[in-house]
């Protein structure tokens, strides 16, 4: 995979491709320290790590992940080791780790905002609620981008929380001019205080989700779209969006992807 100079290949992408391009970036294990924590949303934590382990960290897609390393149970951390090959190679049996995206990175002041949500028995939100300034935390990527172009007349977004902090960057970076409908599905309505950016032509809809059962795809199918090539951006619990590849096929371009999955951990989309 060529991983050589992955910021001018993303943002050339951005500004001239077309669909979903996989960019592979140079894979670091790092070590990092909690500078702050905050309450964004009643289920939602921002943990801001910095310090000169973020020097050279590359995050150029708003989606970009990585993932938190954490010790075992009995204390000890055992990291990846990174390969003359710009890969990482873990130890057997893996460590508990779990995939974060990339809210906030602001190189100049060593910085990442990493945005969690929290719920019971999760080993990253046990972390995000007990993380205090001066902390260490490990982390590992990110991996790449799967970059899709900011030249689509019209782009829609079906996410839950999981994957608001990435719509949230998209709409930071994105174009002037852009045109999206975002719909988005919490379990709390408490939740949809989550601070997004306002952007002129972008509409935001805003669910709440009855138990297990998602009406996501539904409201998204039911969208009148623009006559204009529009680009599909779904991602969240994966049984949610499923239905949405089937609709999209053959009229959007698309990136679909599975941020979690009822009844399973640390799910590998």
């Amino acid at each position: 995979m060529d991983r050589t100079d992955p910021r001018e290949r993303v943002a050339l992408h951005h500004r001239e491709g077309s669909g979903v391009v996989r960019i592979g970036y140079p894979i670091c294990i790092r070590t990092t320290t909690v500078l702050r924590r905050v309450q964004v949303t009643s289920h939602v934590v921002r943990v801001t790590v910095g310090g000169p382990g973020l020097d050279g960290f590359h995050s150029y897609q708003a989606d970009d992940h990585f993932k938190i390393v954490f010790p075992d149970p009995d204390g000890v951390l055992r990291l990846p080791v990174q390969d003359a090959e710009l890969s990482l190679d873990w130890p057997h049996p893996s460590p508990a780790s779990r995939r974060y995206t990339v809210r906030r990175l602001d190189a100049g002041a060593r910085e990442m905002d990493i945005d969690v949500v929290v719920h019971e028995g999760g080993v990253g939100s046990a972390w995000a609620v007990s993380a205090a300034p001066g902390d260490t935390v490990a982390i590992a990527g990110p991996p790449g981008a799967k970059a899709f172009p900011h030249t689509y007349g019209h782009y829609v977004f079906a996410v839950d929380l999981t994957a608001v902090p990435a719509v949230a960057r998209w709409l930071e970076e994105s174009p002037a001019d852009v045109s999206a409908q975002v719909v988005i599905e919490t379990d709390d309505a408490a939740d949809h205080a989550y601070p997004l950016a306002y952007r002129e032509g972008v509409e935001v809809t805003w669910l709440v989700r009855s138990g297990t059962r998602s009406s996501l795809a539904e409201t998204v199918r039911a969208l009148t779209l623009p006559d204009t090539p529009t680009f599909l951006y779904a991602a969240g619990e994966a049984d949610d969006i499923k239905p949405l590849r089937a609709w999209s096929k053959g009229r959007l371009d698309s990136l679909f992807t599975g941020y979690w999955k009822r009844g399973v951990a640390d799910l590998e989309d």
